[in-house]
């Protein structure tokens, strides 16, 4: 995904986007719009991955059809 459209599918600004992007380290940013970045990136397919193992991964295909109706 372009950094453009998850802008658009986060409804927050393409400089907010970019400045997490180059974050070498933890990503400084308010709360809401990490979630907003979350919940757009989860309605694409990525799954956060937690409980000791952090990262990110493509969610099963079915699972995919799940998110996609709310994008």
């Amino acid at each position: 995904m372009e950094q453009i459209d998850l802008s658009k599918r986060a409804r927050v600004a393409i400089g907010t986007i970019r400045r997490m992007e180059s974050f070498a380290g933890e990503v400084g940013s308010r709360t809401e719009t990490l979630s907003k970045v979350q919940a757009a990136l989860e309605r694409a397919g990525i799954e956060f991955l937690g409980e000791g193992r952090p990262g990110v991964r493509l969610r099963a295909a079915s699972d995919n059809s799940k998110g996609r109706n709310n994008a």
